[in-house]
């Protein structure tokens, strides 16, 4: 092989197995990272409840568990604390509740309030002053009080469920977490809303002894107990609910990186072969057997792949590191995360990208190495024309495959649909790179005609070459099409999901204003007081939350859903398209309704079982069918329900119709402002920016190595033309003829390719706005598309002249 080609293809492989291990590595750090351990650093386990729904279908050997996290915490009984503290060992098991605490006046603050025997687990030694002893008394840690100016005796407004009230400073402690306060351990409990509920049982030893973890599962049926780092995940449950769905992306990305590589790798080697024909021809020639042939191959493939990959292996480690890095930085992972590298990303992809090299190395040799000696010879003057049964019909296979795709795009909607898109893009792909030969074919006659009439020497040679050379243009073709469709997907996909959002948030909101809070949330006080207010007629209080629900997804599967607790004149403040049934049902206990996305075959009157955002099982009876689903979230449910099984009962915001003056509520409570509606519809499209974020970084990664790809495979296929070139040069073309030839004939390649990925990314992104988004329109900025285009272009053009021109700098041309 070539110096270069082999240049060429060792960067390939080295970038591949970069950006797969940097998926491993993503997924590694986020199947071990657990919350950050502090206040319950000190326990020797910590009683919680499940933080998950789990169900399992089928029996015997088809018995299948499916589970979701949950995103409010699972609270646990006070009364479970005696159990727990007969056990040997256990010197103590303190009941935590946290509660969310806005301190009023001036620049609100926010801090956690805990009971005062939660001090033990840190523990907070008082600094000055006393324990609090009456439902009015707080104590704070040190830096707190500081920062507030407040002092032991001092009074301090405390806003927690409602408008802001006094409290009396009792103490400052000192050795506990900052911005943290404490009440009587009966008035934390009084405040979190579930006094005979915790968020967790902590364990404490007893001095030089031994608690026995299996002896605490037995005093605690039904709870989990969680022991070493996992006692960090009840702590800061942030990282385990999201856990499941990131390592659900990171491997579907990884797997899309993965059948990215193939594409582009075995087109490469396939041309790096080609270039070998006449070589291997001679070989057979003299008396090589197939197996031979094969072999020499292969084991200079294996000779480049090995110390490629274990090169791309290692630099994975620092691409994921960034990734990592870069994700944290921006907001989209919680700051907590910590990043976990081993060698296992790096074998693992190492491994991976040397048996795809070798793999198609010994595919791309086994038609030349069967042949005939003298028809292996042959193979080297001329192109076949026909492509082999087995790429036409596999090929064909494939257009089916994305066909039905589209079909149920289009019929399903909803969820199905969604699924079905990764379906139809890799279809798609894996048609366009079996059948690139005819695609080739055909944009040589689209494009040949007009460069023939521009230039006729040049654009005649180049269309010359390009229809001889059907295969090896499709090689190249492939990984343009395959870059284009792939980051027009996954770029303009999210922007038309944004712009759905933001449509349908804009369009179905009736409100004049809403009320938000800088803080934590809104006490619910604050909506009963805006009802209060002269010249307003409708007030709507707003509660966001998950729910797990079953959703008919290709088969029925757990799903967690954005969902809405909404209490008040709903009817009028927001219009999500109701197509049945109406929102005032929702007024009634026991009730919700369905995005069109979720519902399926479900009718009004119909139940629907689904698990509130604390792992609560509930039968509700469907009153309302609604299209907006993206604006308004896939269920909305009366506000009290998800208010009782919520983490905290604050209302994420107030919806107000009504010309009444609300100034006199941002002055009665703390952090609270009112906007108008398209400041808010601006927030849930910065919101929805910015949860599609992981996705959109995580895709960098797999364009550069595509781009990385289509330079390489362009670079290979002009320098194994070297003799092709040369021969030209040898019968009386012109230098200048034969680079004008090589930039229309990259004009031919360019632009198939970009048809091709144009045709996959437009019918994908169709699907995906009028089966899933329901929008009428994409949504794709003009800018964005043509720096996506270019971003291919320029280097795939520089790819094929930069070669070009060494090849032809000659002034005495020899074949080689």
């Amino acid at each position: 092989m070539r110096k270069g080609i082999a240049f060429g293809v060792a960067t390939a492989l080295a970038v591949a197995a970069m950006v797969l291990g940097a998926f491993g590595v993503l997924i590694e750090s986020g199947a071990r990272s657990h919350g950050r351990l502090d206040r319950y650093a000190s326990a020797a386990a910590v009683v919680h409840g499940k933080q998950s729904v789990t169900v399992v279908k089928g029996s015997g050997d088809s018995k299948q568990s499916e589970s979701r996290p949950l995103v409010e915490k699972n609270r646990v009984p006070v009364a479970q604390a005696a159990a727990l503290k007969a056990v040997a060992g256990v010197g103590d098991a303190v009941a935590d509740f946290s509660v969310p605490v806005v301190v009023a006046g001036g620049t609100p603050s926010t801090l956690t309030g805990h009971g005062w025997d939660s001090a033990k687990l840190t523990p907070a030694t008082l600094a000055a002053g006393t324990a609090p002893a009456s439902a009015h008394d707080v104590v704070l840690d040190t830096g707190s009080a500081t920062r507030l100016g407040v002092h032991p005796g001092s009074e301090i407004a405390l806003q927690i469920g409602g408008a802001p009230e006094n409290y009396r400073v009792c103490g400052v402690s000192d050795g506990g977490p900052t911005s943290t306060l404490y009440f009587t351990q009966q008035q934390a409990g009084t405040l979190s809303g579930h006094p005979d509920r915790a968020d967790a049982l902590v364990v404490l030893p007893a001095p030089h002894a031994h608690v026995s973890i299996s002896a605490l599962k037995q005093a605690a049926p039904g709870l989990a107990v969680a022991t070493g780092a996992a006692r960090g995940d009840v702590e800061d449950p942030r990282i385990q609910t999201g856990r499941a769905d990131e390592l659900a992306m990171y491997g579907s990305l990884g797997g899309a990186g993965l059948l990215v590589a193939l594409l582009v790798v075995s087109g490469l080697l396939d041309l790096s072969v080609r270039d070998r024909t006449r070589e291997l021809a001679v070989m057979r020639a003299v008396g090589a057997t197939p197996r031979q042939v094969r072999r020499v191959i292969v084991r200079e493939m294996a000779a480049i792949a090995v110390p490629a990959a274990a090169l791309g292996g290692v630099a994975s480690l620092g691409l994921g590191a960034l990734l990592k890095s870069v994700m944290t930085a921006q907001g989209v992972l919680p700051a907590g995360s910590s990043l976990s590298l081993s060698p296992i990303p790096v074998l693992g992809s190492a491994l991976v990208t040397v048996a795809a090299a070798v793999g198609t190395a010994w595919l791309a040799t086994r038609r030349v190495s069967k042949i005939r000696p003298v028809q292996a010879l042959g193979e080297t003057a001329v192109e076949p024309t026909r492509l082999p049964r087995w790429r036409v019909v596999t090929g064909l296979v494939f257009v089916v495959l994305g066909a039905a795709m589209l079909v149920l795009t289009f019929a399903a909607g909803g969820q199905a649909a969604q699924s079905s898109l990764s379906g139809l893009v890799i279809s798609l792909m894996w048609a366009v790179a079996l059948l690139g030969p005819w695609i080739a074919r055909a944009g040589v006659r689209v494009l040949g005609a007009p460069l023939r009439r521009f230039s006729p020497v040049a654009g005649g040679l180049a269309a010359a070459s390009s229809r001889a050379a059907a295969v090896r243009m499709a090689a190249v073709i492939t990984p343009i099409a395959l870059a284009l469709s792939f980051g027009a997907v996954q770029l303009f996909a999210q922007t038309t999901s944004t712009k759905a959002t933001s449509a349908q948030a804009r369009d179905g909101m009736r409100a004049d204003r809403v009320l938000m809070s800088s803080g934590p949330g809104i006490p619910h006080a604050a909506y009963d007081a805006a009802k209060a207010v002269p010249g307003v007629r409708d007030v709507t209080a707003v509660k966001r939350t998950t729910v797990v629900m079953p959703v008919w997804n290709l088969d029925t599967s757990l799903q967690s859903l954005q969902a809405q607790g909404l209490e008040g004149g709903a009817a009028g403040t927001l219009d999500p398209k109701v197509t049945a049934g109406s929102l005032a049902g929702l007024n009634e206990p026991g009730t919700v309704a369905l995005s069109s996305m979720v519902a399926h075959d479900v009718e009004i009157g119909d139940t629907q079982q689904l698990w509130l955002g604390d792992g609560t099982p509930v039968t509700l009876k469907v009153v309302a069918l609604y299209d907006h689903g993206f604006g308004f979230g896939d269920v909305l449910l009366p506000r009290a329900l998800v208010a009782a099984h919520a983490t905290t009962a604050l209302d994420d915001y107030v919806l107000v119709n009504g010309d009444g003056d609300l100034s006199s509520l941002s002055e009665r409570f703390a952090g609270l402002h009112a906007a108008t509606a398209s400041d808010y519809g601006r927030t849930l499209t910065e919101q929805a920016r910015h949860d599609g974020l992981v996705g959109l970084i995580a895709v960098v990664a797999i364009a550069g190595f595509i781009l990385v790809g289509v330079v390489t495979t362009l670079g290979v296929a002009t320098a194994s033309r070297r003799r092709e070139l040369t021969l030209l040069r040898l019968v009386g073309a012109t230098r200048g003829q034969l680079l004008r030839a090589l930039r229309l004939e990259t004009v031919i390649i360019l632009g198939t390719g970009t048809v091709a990925g144009a045709a996959v990314a437009g019918l994908t992104l169709f699907a995906f706005a009028a089966g899933v988004t329901g929008l009428p329109m994409l949504s794709i900025p003009p800018l964005a598309c043509a720096a996506l285009v270019a971003a291919v272009a320029v280097p795939g053009a520089a790819a094929v002249l930069v070669p070009g021109r060494r090849i032809l700098a000659r002034r005495s041309p020899r074949i080689e």
